[in-house]
């Protein structure tokens, strides 16, 4: 039998140390490590005989895979078009934002382009069915709740399935290895198995990864490196809405959206976001205004909001919601500097309405109205839209896909445009806009 020694794994990006750091210096998560035991590394041995050969790139057949639609429309733009045959797709959020429902969705409607084959680990075969009735789903589908990782690949290899959904990662081993379930080492031994099978047989392949609130589990941030496609569920999961954002595709664009209603019979996509962020949206108070942001490759209007108090501390507060803190806080040191207003002491609240997370420069502009709105106590007017990003000095820059922004904002009835094309500097349109 194999000696084993003892090795710490962070259980965030699955870093391997020999002794405990209270930091990983892979990923700088704190206090990740935990205490594993691992098998002695046995010496490799050269095998000769080998037939496979280097080949020259203009020898390389090409080869071209017809994309499979999965009749979501949404969610095949956010995969760039469709699924890719032989692609590993991730598919992470916590508990509760509807990852199993949209993946049994997609199974039945792939089952008419092929045989589809549900590994549930999580649930029970009946507990499956109880769902697919909820969801109004009657179709040929495989289940199979197995949780040993061979038995999955045996029965995938018999069947050749067109697509492979595991749910979850963290639910599935291999009998070989010591780790339990869900730790560094069999969700990462368990994701390469089944990248091999997907390449090997050119079958579509679906994980499943949970998160907690901090994302301090070891499945999604581990398996990233490894997948195709990473999808990730975020926003209020409390609401009726459900985001899902792409933050890697190699067959496609990142940062892409698709937002889906969550109703009784399972989830809707939703064609234009614009409306759903903007739902409601009337005469506003101060602190309000209208972004054109592109998310992916579409443009999307949010309504991002502020709130200016003085503070009851010595300290001000800055805190944003579904903002980049970093640039809330050169926001407002640049409206202190350029635009001569005195924020120094007052707490500063943002947010991004809807629960859409907004990274992009392009929001600088309407965050720093936002908050020149709030504090003069002045509302925007409703057909006000704003993007640019903010310079150090003071300017309005320009942003890529202008036109697109402009038209998406014109198409949704609002007429007035401040950006870099007719303001140059911060002060001008805030004069613009607030008078």
């Amino acid at each position: 039998m194999a000696k084993t020694r003892a090795v710490f794994f962070c259980s965030a990006c699955g870093f391997e140390s020999a002794r405990w750091l209270g930091r990983c210096p892979q990923c700088s998560a704190w206090n990740t490590f935990e205490e594993r035991p691992r098998e002695a590394s046995r010496p490799l041995r050269h095998v000769r005989g080998s037939t496979t050969m280097p080949i020259p790139l203009h020898e390389v057949e090409s080869a071209h895979h017809d994309r499979i639609t999965t009749g979501l429309p949404e969610f095949d733009v956010v995969l760039g078009g469709g699924i890719v045959p032989g692609s590993v797709t991730l598919v992470g959020g916590p508990p509760g934002a509807g990852k199993s429902t949209l993946l049994l969705q997609i199974a039945a409607r792939l089952q008419s382009k092929g045989p589809v084959l549900y590994i549930c680990g999580e649930e029970s075969a009946a507990q499956v069915k109880l769902r697919a009735a909820r969801l109004k789903i009657d179709s040929p589908l495989l289940l199979f709740p197995e949780t040993d990782l061979h038995a999955v690949l045996d029965a995938a290899e018999r069947i050749a399935p067109r697509a492979l959904i595991v749910d979850s990662i963290q639910t599935v081993r291999l009998p070989e290895s010591e780790s339990y379930a869900g730790s560094v080492g069999q969700v990462r031994d368990c994701t390469q198995a089944l990248v091999e099978f997907s390449k090997r047989s050119g079958c579509a392949t679906f994980i499943v990864g949970h998160v907690t609130k901090d994302g301090s589990i070891a499945g999604p941030r581990l398996l990233e490196h490894l997948v195709d496609t990473v999808l990730y569920f975020e926003g209020d999961l409390q609401g009726e809405y459900r985001i899902l954002r792409a933050y890697k595709n190699r067959f496609g664009s990142i940062d892409e959206i698709c937002v889906f209603s969550m109703h009784e019979d399972g989830l809707h996509d939703v064609s234009n976001p614009s409306e759903i962020f903007l739902a409601g949206r009337g005469a506003r108070p101060s602190g309000s205004c209208v972004v054109a942001s592109i998310l992916g490759s579409r443009p999307v209007l949010v309504e991002v909001q502020a709130l200016v108090g003085e503070t009851s501390f010595g300290t001000p507060r800055r805190l944003a919601n579904n903002l980049d803190p970093a640039r809330l806080a050169m926001i407002i040191a640049v409206l202190e500097r350029r635009a001569g207003m005195l924020l120094g002491s007052h707490d500063i609240y943002a947010s991004v309405a809807g629960g859409l997370r907004v990274n992009e420069p392009a929001a600088d502009l309407g965050i720093a109205l936002a908050i020149a709105s709030s504090l003069r106590d002045r509302p925007i007017d409703s057909e006000v839209v704003a993007y640019g990003e903010l310079g150090l000095s003071g300017e309005i820059r320009a942003v890529s896909a202008a036109s697109r922004r402009a038209a998406e904002a014109k198409r949704l009835g609002y007429g007035r445009h401040i950006s870099a094309e007719r303001f140059p500097d911060i002060g001008s349109a805030i004069a613009e806009v607030l008078g």
